[in-house]
């Protein structure tokens, strides 16, 4: 019963990030929904085997990250992204906030699995360490992918911008 307690304690704790990763790989709000509930069964399924020897949250997203990309990868490529407009309590924001994550949402779409899952994990604020834990790479080359998505994000962005003046 007590690691029940702690597991929803863990969960309350880090649904907002969680669901903020599962938001970024999913096409709409019910793949975001099954990517979730994936998540939480996978967590659950390894809460008693967890040692302690990472951080909780780096634990987390790593589960979260590859979950989303198993589960992309099981199912067929599907169609183009279509931009999620979710009202959760988890997510509650005004109308500027809710326009730049949807922008974010498309934008980070559009960027491969690796590159969404990095961009992802330092938008949480997570160390470059921590990411390079989750990801099985080196800091450095975390620095230098980051940077490069940061720029290929700008130019996208940009990009945005000069269709929608045209």
């Amino acid at each position: 019963m007590h690691l029940e307690k702690e597991f929803e304690k863990i969960v309350k704790q880090y649904k907002t990030n969680m669901y903020m990763i599962c938001y970024m790989y999913a096409k709409d709000s019910d793949e975001a929904n099954d990517f979730f509930q994936e998540t939480l069964i996978r967590l659950w399924q390894g809460f008693s085997q967890f040692r302690g020897e990472s951080n909780i949250n780096t634990w987390i997203s790593r589960i979260c990250i590859n979950t989303c990309i198993s589960s992309l990868r099981m199912t067929k490529k599907h169609a183009a992204t279509i931009p999620l407009s979710i009202d959760l309590d988890m997510l509650d924001d005004d109308r500027e906030q809710s326009r730049q994550l949807n922008r974010m949402h498309t934008l980070i779409n559009k960027l491969g699995i690796l590159d969404k899952a990095l961009i992802l994990l330092w938008l949480d604020n997570m160390s470059y360490a921590e990411i390079a834990e989750i990801m099985g790479i080196s800091v450095s080359n975390v620095s230098v992918k980051l940077l490069r998505i940061k720029e290929k994000l700008k130019t996208m962005a940009s990009v945005a911008s000069d269709e929608l003046t045209v």
